[in-house]
């Protein structure tokens, strides 16, 4: 498995094309959403992150839940979400969760979290009693959770997977070239591959039909026959479902967009995914790691099955 190499990033580039004009936020649906989670005290990826997708899925009554709070313990430089000492952990918060997932009616909820570094267990118990809630208050309403890494302690990941989710997520997020520039703070990318082998493995063996996800984002200085070699080795380690999107860039401060990736080339990757063996590959300008996640887990379903979803 390839974990870096010397070629040096392009140049940013400036003026955002046409492909990415973003919807306006608005409506009677997008503002009960929004009154829905200041009630219940909840954060969202979709804020935090300032999601390009946010009023498509507010407006649409969905929403990926941020657990933990809203600040990491890590700093990587594409990421909106704060980074510095987070509050203590909300006992109450896995139960709200649920609570707002009925109330909005969610049949496919999606769940993930800041990086909880200065936790015993990285926060997986606090994942995995989340899905509890979620289940006890909303009978077959299907999960999905987009972990951190757990600086690699298995049973921290085997918390989580034995609560179940239909998907378990983890992003590689990027090369392992750019691993240095991007993911500062503590992230590996062999590590996050063994991650999703890890949990590939245990759900093959204990028979639980979860899919195995990840994502990435382009424009922030990669190859092309990096992206291959890295969908190349995501099949390898198990996974099933890739999401890829266009960096954007949350503020000057963070890391520059490299250049505004082609819808066409979005496409071409999607094809090559496939054909590397993945079963679905959402893939756009505007795709983020949640996007249609309900619409991929059940098209997929229980079993293996091929499908596509270039978003």
């Amino acid at each position: 498995m390839s974990c870096g190499s010397g070629r040096k990033p392009r140049a940013s580039v400036t003026g955002k094309p046409a492909w990415l004009r973003m919807k306006r936020h608005g409506g009677e649906d997008y503002n009960e959403v929004k009154r829905l989670l200041r009630t219940a005290e909840l954060n969202t990826v979709c804020e935090s992150a300032n999601c390009p997708n946010r009023a498509e899925c507010f407006g649409s009554r969905t929403a990926t839940f941020l657990l933990m709070g809203n600040t990491c313990t890590r700093h990587c430089t594409f990421c909106n979400i704060a980074a510095g000492c987070p509050t203590p952990l909300d006992e109450d918060e896995p139960r709200r969760v649920a609570e707002t997932v009925r109330t909005l009616g969610l049949k496919f909820a999606v769940m993930t979290s800041v990086n909880r570094d200065d936790l015993p267990d990285g926060g997986a118990r606090h994942f995995a009693r989340s899905i509890e809630w979620i289940r006890q208050l909303n009978p077959g309403c299907g999960v999905e959770v987009l972990i951190p890494d757990f600086e690699g302690v298995e049973a921290d990941l085997e918390t989580v997977l034995r609560a179940a989710p239909e998907v378990l997520n983890h992003n590689l997020e990027t090369v392992p070239r750019l691993y240095p520039v991007l993911r500062t703070g503590g992230a590996d990318y062999c590590r996050s591959h063994e991650l999703l082998a890890r949990a590939r493995r245990w759900a093959d063996s204990h028979a639980v039909p979860m899919k195995i996800k990840t994502g990435i984002m382009l424009g922030v200085g990669e190859e092309h026959d990096e992206v291959i070699e890295l969908m190349r080795e995501a099949v390898d380690s198990g996974v099933q479902i890739l999401t890829i999107g266009q960096y954007l860039q949350p503020t000057r401060k963070h890391h520059p967009v490299r250049r505004f990736v082609e819808p066409s080339e979005f496409e071409e990757l999607a094809a090559a995914g496939r054909d590397l063996g993945l079963e679905w590959v959402e893939s756009g300008p505007l795709v983020r790691s949640s996007y249609h996640a309900r619409e991929q887990s059940e098209s997929l379903g229980p079993e293996p099955a091929t499908g596509t979803g270039d978003g």
